[in-house]
């Protein structure tokens, strides 16, 4: 039986500003740093990959895990950051916040890059408010305020 969603892992170019990046504009607390060398075939199966190897880095928020890795090998393909949603794959992940405003306007002052503002009040049925934005290697993030108790997809803590 699925018990819940543990962790969302984003692999990153630079695993020490990420994760600098990500304590800093959601708040999360990093609980582990660590990795592996080359070699390691338990790993390399689990990832599905020949002599990998990799720095890690996991951090806690309210309700999930956020996971890092830095490939060193092999080292992964650079997006150029504005990989459309649209692409098969994974799209985003969503926070909730209380003051999507406030957010918006702090997390544009750390170089998060947004599509476009948060949707007005009492937009999106009144039921939320939302936004996407890119963090500084262009994942997608979106900011989610929910404004009325009856919107059926209510945080699980």
């Amino acid at each position: 039986m699925i018990l819940g969603v543990h962790h969302v892992a984003i692999s990153t170019a630079d695993i020490d500003k990420a994760v600098d990046w990500y304590v800093k504009a959601f708040g999360l607390e990093v609980v582990s740093r660590g990795g592996w060398p080359s070699g390691n075939a338990e790993i390399d199966g689990i990832v599905g990959l020949s002599d990998s190897a990799a720095k890690t880095a996991m951090l806690r928020g309210r309700n999930c895990y956020v996971e890092f890795f830095q490939y060193t090998n092999p080292v992964g393909r650079v997006s150029d950051g504005d990989r459309p949603v649209s692409d098969k794959g994974y799209t985003h992940f969503g926070v909730v916040v209380d003051d999507i405003d406030a957010d918006y306007r702090r997390l544009l002052g750390l170089g998060m890059r947004f599509h476009a503002a948060p949707t007005p009040k009492g937009g999106m049925g009144g039921r939320l408010r939302a936004c996407y934005g890119r963090d500084p290697e262009g994942n997608v993030i979106e900011l989610i305020e929910v404004t009325s108790p009856d919107w059926p997809a209510q945080l699980l803590v």
